[in-house]
């Protein structure tokens, strides 16, 4: 009985224990304790860092280790002249960053924003890299990054070369939180995590929420990555609700749903959100050169079996891909588009064929070219082509095994599928030829590029034939 209760705990949506930093990791392994006790096993869902502002032990591990950011620097909302930098401190204090012989800020961190701030960068050069340092209450801010450089993107109209990478399913697992710096060698611009982005599974519990991203926030693996490289992020259903959840149509409705996108919302470092304040969601587009990223949120407006995103932000997506002026458009989103999805389609866009269909047959009546399709939720690196006809092929890379354990089987109808350790994906796009190209290939965890794990295509290819 009690081994079949184990084997049940999946599907009844119980979230997955906390794999605990070894104690004698540097720093982490000492504060992560306190997160754990005082903040985590609270019943108190509002609970946050302040609880710990008075808490003498804590204070001095702070003042032990000379620590004055718990989180960050995180790169965002990238343009080719301004990126943002998120940060947390350690305290309330006074944080600046400076670019050379310019400085920004400075603002003020509050526990109203759980000690959280973004400040923007300005008048940066196109495609180049800047270093920069950060400020807290007048002194360089510890721990960081020893090298805390990242790249502009170029403007659209130049014919240059830049990677993107991304990758999902990322539960916090000490022993491979190193990959993050795998990431960090490849140089891409930017990493897109599309959903489960870290496992929650404790949709009524905020405070439980905040303690899962201060622990990652904190690695120092994870900060090399995104102190170098723009970091966008969509949430899928670990870290929205529980396993396979739909939010339902309302947008208050769970109550949860609202405070859990607070939540998210000051935890990542992402473009506006779309909605905007009467319309809360993590769904949002940005340019990155001459590519249109289009980024869904696909749990919290899922009316199950009836929409995968709610009405408004389906017209949304059909509005802004209809414009788009990028020479590529990809369409990103936490599950599978194809009709092969595991579940049979139940927790993916195949579950939802009416409006995935509306979407592709736009594509196809509009003639729009240069679209290709991303996700994650699956535990491996794969391909398909879609059978849906928009003109020309139609094709989806998913990847989504960064640093989790559990693993799924390989999917037969995929072009390739692979699931061996862990990895994530890297688009490398070409404009400096006539004809486009976006080469998709896996990272292994060695770092290493198999030649069988990738494909390249270019935009005579994404265009539908002329009439």
């Amino acid at each position: 009985m009690k081994l079949f209760f184990l084997l049940l705990l999946p599907t009844l949506g119980i979230a997955k224990p906390l794999l605990l930093t070894p104690a004698d990791f540097p720093i982490l392994g000492e504060i992560e304790p306190f997160w754990v006790e005082e903040i985590y096993h609270s019943k108190d869902s509002s609970t946050c860092l302040q609880e710990l502002a008075t808490h003498p032990a804590y204070q001095n591990l702070l003042k032990k280790h000379q620590i004055t950011l718990l989180g960050g620097p995180t790169l965002g909302q990238l343009t080719p002249t301004s990126a943002a930098v998120w940060f947390r401190t350690a305290r309330p204090a006074s944080v600046s960053i400076r670019v050379g012989d310019k400085s920004f800020g400075p603002i003020k961190t509050t526990f109203k924003t759980d000690l959280t701030g973004t400040l923007t960068l300005t008048g940066l050069r196109p495609f180049s890299e800047h270093h920069y340092q950060i400020l807290v209450d007048g002194q360089p801010a510890s721990p960081t990054p020893k090298q805390l450089t990242f790249t502009t993107p170029p403007p659209a109209q130049t014919r240059e070369k830049f990677s993107i990478a991304f990758g999902a399913c990322s539960r916090f697992v000490p022993e491979r939180e190193s990959i993050w710096e795998i990431v960090a060698k490849q140089n891409p611009i930017a990493y897109l995590t599309l959903g489960d982005n870290v496992y929650i599974d404790q949709p009524e519990d905020q405070q439980m929420q905040r303690v899962h991203y201060y622990r990652r926030q904190f690695h120092p693996s994870y900060r090399v990555m995104t102190a170098s490289t723009g970091i966008y992020s969509i949430w899928d259903d670990h870290d929205f609700g529980k396993d396979d959840s739909a939010g339902g149509p309302k947008i208050t409705k769970p109550s949860w749903k609202q405070k859990n996108f607070n939540v998210f919302s000051q935890n990542w470092n992402n473009p506006p959100y779309a909605g905007g304040e009467k319309l809360p969601g993590c769904f949002y587009d940005f340019t990155l050169g001459d590519v249109h990223f289009i980024m869904t949120d696909g749990r919290y407006y899922r009316d199950q079996g009836v929409s995968m995103l709610g009405p408004d932000q389906q017209a949304w997506l059909l509005r802004t891909l209809s414009t788009s002026k990028s020479t590529f458009k990809v369409l990103c989103s936490g599950t599978l588009w194809t009709e092969h999805a595991d579940k049979g389609g139940r927790d993916s866009w195949w579950g939802y064929q009416k409006d995935r269909d509306e979407i592709f047959s736009m594509i196809r009546d509009q003639k729009i070219s240069g679209v290709f399709l991303l996700s994650g939720d699956r535990h491996r690196h794969e391909m398909f082509r879609l059978g849906f006809d928009v003109g020309y092929p139609l094709y989806e890379f998913e990847t989504a095994k960064i640093t989790n354990i559990h693993t799924h089987p390989a999917n037969p109808h995929a072009l390739f599928s692979y699931n061996k350790g862990n990895f994530f994906g890297m688009l490398d796009f070409d404009f400096s030829i006539n004809d486009p190209t976006v080469r998709y290939r896996c990272i292994t965890e060695s770092g290493k590029s198999p030649k069988h794990l990738q494909f390249t295509t270019s935009l005579s290819k994404l265009t539908p034939p002329k009439q």
